[in-house]
């Protein structure tokens, strides 16, 4: 049996699940396979994904504020990346354990 000291402590567990709940969302898991590709402003998404500016921009600060994302402005524009390799990882290893039989 584990050694319950080598728990993490209780905020670090709850910033976790934090984190987790930002994935459980279908809209965000697209936005995030669209972003593994190439940078998009929110248009390209918008029109990809068939949602309104809004709904898409409402999506990308939910993304951005939990860091999984990042920006750049390019004059009026702003354009949207995966903030690191981790989120591609993430996104990776739950792909690889529902595929699995």
């Amino acid at each position: 049996m584990g050694n319950i000291n080598n728990l993490p402590d209780i905020e670090e567990m709850y910033d976790l699940a934090e984190l987790f709940k930002v994935f459980g969302d279908s809209t965000r898991i697209r936005i995030l396979f669209l972003l593994f590709e190439d940078e998009y402003c929110v248009n390209d998404l918008a029109d990809a994904l068939n949602m309104t500016q809004s709904a898409v921009s409402h999506q990308l600060k939910i993304l951005k504020v939990n860091r999984l994302i990042k920006s750049r402005r390019d004059g009026k524009q702003m354009y949207y990346s995966l903030a690191d390799d981790h989120v591609r990882t993430i996104i990776s290893m739950g792909r690889e354990h529902i595929e699995e039989k």
